[in-house]
């Protein structure tokens, strides 16, 4: 078969995840088509959390200013609240258990604004979608075909076969790709590959509703996101939550929002669409609330992780991966910093700058970290249930039970205000679950296309919320601003996304340029640092933990693959025996 008959990349699927993939490799200059199933991209909801490592990747993509400008304003989200209803004629209907700041808001700012040039977003996945489709196709024009289904697909010796089916005509034809991203959400590709899914399954049937609603009457806090409500008709936990959707105005003004709701697994009643409907009234406590329905999605509470996300030549991404839980909103987070993982070492080997070997470090890497996060999700539900324990709701208790157990709670003596604490300390136990900036932006790999250098991690009082930068090899690249102004560059921009880089002090940098030079080593050396007297907390010099003399060697996905302290006796021998070792062939070094 002729080379010009295989494209380099097929994508199966065009949510984030795909489409993310096929700007990026666009971008790279990478032959990359995608197919997607469904006619459109999505009309539901869906994630819609952006934390600050995935909008770093969008702004390297050029893509973060479109979705910040579908965001809402700052002082309209960065809140989570938990209340007994919204409205009500019971005395303890109508009021809130309590509240925490979430995703960088609040008290968390300056210690969110610090790790990361970017800041969170709040976009859910019928705008987003919609918009690096856009971006997608003017970058792959012609090349991204919904209403395609991949039907089967075969590994050849060098390419993967794919029979295609556009679903309104019923027409297959089929095409060949070096390597194919599934991202498909685990519909079609992890079965034909014969993937397992590993965790538990079938928790429960959530329910999502799309809908416009005036709730301007009830809802109080212009600050808060995301409404929780507990359950005192027996489930000893919450019944469903809501969530400010805008799109032009937010907080209370909100035009529309998502409504969700948890049934147990097979329950028939999550299918009705008036049982549904008379659900929300009743947690919302407004029982003639009016609201049109745009959208009903069901899904499954699950929390499982792919036994392998390299098959071959084809690589899972995203929900084929991993599927979490909401809590903690790291799903669509963990699809996107999959992507950025993959593409460079896809372009490395496509380019023949590296092994194919460097591609397996794609599992090796990012699969602790998909585990890691189901876990944690699943974790997170517990914060919950502390809430609704605290309030003295159990499972199995009547109705006017848990309404007494939400009276006492108000109660003004001793034992009401002993249940008082007890509510506000398990409320604030949920500050991990909405401000877990280590989880975010300190996952590191231990293993894969990395070079350690025997130090330790760092180790942070808190691992969920305390973010310590740091440049040891694995960990992604302290942000620092160039010059310390608040509009200076960030040491991230330094990157290249093409090759490796390689950041030096100003005073040794034409060492080290000389050494790179001499062996011709693919490497680009960007000088910063200043005279490095600058000690200021978040400077270069501080963070970099390196000396005058030593050299910071970082991949296009901005994680750090090599270092040295001090300068070497022979700084070209060394940083060609980390690139060998990084990329997986003598080429590389040609």
């Amino acid at each position: 078969m002729a080379l010009a008959d295989i494209a380099d990349v097929v994508i199966v699927g065009g949510g984030p995840a795909g489409l993310t993939a096929a700007i990026q490799l666009a971008q790279l200059g990478i032959d990359v088509t995608v197919y997607e199933r469904r006619a459109t991209t999505s009309h539901l909801p869906r994630a819609h959390l952006l934390n600050q490592r995935t909008m770093e990747i969008f702004d390297a993509m050029g893509v973060a200013d479109d979705v910040y400008a579908l965001s809402p304003p700052e002082d309209r989200w960065h809140r989570v609240g938990w209340y007994t209803s919204l409205a009500g004629d019971r005395p303890g209907q109508g009021k809130e258990i309590g509240h925490i700041d979430a995703w960088g808001g609040g008290a968390d700012r300056e210690r969110y604004a610090a790790a990361s040039p970017n800041r969170y977003a709040n976009v859910p996945q019928m705008r987003l979608d919609p918009l690096l489709r856009t971006h997608a196709d003017l970058h792959c024009a012609g090349k991204i075909h919904y209403g395609h289904e991949v039907r089967d697909l075969r590994q050849r010796d060098g390419y993967v076969e794919l029979d295609i089916v556009e679903i309104a005509s019923g027409s297959t034809h089929t095409v060949r790709a070096r390597y194919v991203i599934a991202a498909d959400g685990g519909r079609v590709c992890s079965t034909l590959l014969g993937v397992s899914m590993e965790g538990p399954t079938q928790l429960l049937d959530m329910v999502s509703m799309h809908v416009t609603a005036d709730l301007s009457s009830w809802a109080v806090d212009d600050q808060v996101l995301l409404y929780y409500f507990v359950d005192p008709s027996g489930s000893g936990s919450f019944r469903g939550s809501i969530c400010a959707m805008g799109p032009d105005t937010w907080g209370t003004e909100s035009r529309e929002w998502a409504f969700h709701q948890a049934f147990s697994w097979g329950d028939p009643a999550a299918k009705d669409t008036d049982t549904l409907v008379a659900r929300v009234r009743d947690m919302l406590g407004i029982p003639d609330l009016r609201f049109d329905v745009h959208a009903i999605s069901h899904w499954e509470f699950e929390g499982v992780t792919a036994a392998q996300y390299r098959v071959g030549d084809v690589f899972l991404v995203g929900n084929a991966a991993h599927r979490h839980p909401p809590t903690g909103g790291l799903g669509l987070n963990t699809a996107v910093q999959d992507v950025d993982n993959l593409v460079w070492k896809l372009y490395q080997v496509l380019r023949g700058h590296a092994g194919d070997e460097l591609l397996d470090t794609y599992d090796a890497e990012r699969r602790p970290v998909g585990l890691f996060n189901v876990r944690h999700s699943l974790e997170n539900v517990g914060g919950h249930r502390r809430v609704a324990a605290a309030l003295g709701l159990s499972a199995g208790i009547s109705t006017d039970e848990g309404w007494a157990a939400i009276d006492a709670w108000l109660a003004p003596d001793a034992e009401g205000e002993r249940r008082r604490a007890d509510v506000a300390d398990a409320v604030a136990s949920n500050a991990d679950d909405y401000g877990q900036l280590n989880v975010e932006l300190g996952f590191h790999y231990s293993e894969g296309a990395v070079v350690p250098d025997g130090s330790a991690p760092p180790v942070p009082s808190n691992p969920l919320r305390d973010y310590i930068p740091t440049s040891r090899p694995g960990h992604h690249l302290p942000h620092a601003r160039i010059d310390q102004s608040a509009s200076a560059g960030s040491t991230l921009d330094l990157i290249d996304r093409r090759r490796f880089t390689l950041l030096v002090d100003p005073r040794t940098a034409q060492i080290w340029t000389d050494a790179v030079a001499a062996r011709h080593l693919p490497v680009e050396v960007v000088a910063i640092g200043g005279d490095g007297s600058d000690e200021r907390p978040g400077s270069w010099t501080r963070l970099r933990e390196v000396d005058s003399g030593g050299a910071i060697l970082v991949r296009p996905d901005r994680h750090v693959a090599w270092r040295a302290m001090t300068l070497p006796s022979e700084p070209g021998s060394d940083l060609a025996a980390a690139l060998h070792t990084l990329t997986r062939t003598e080429g590389a070094l040609a």
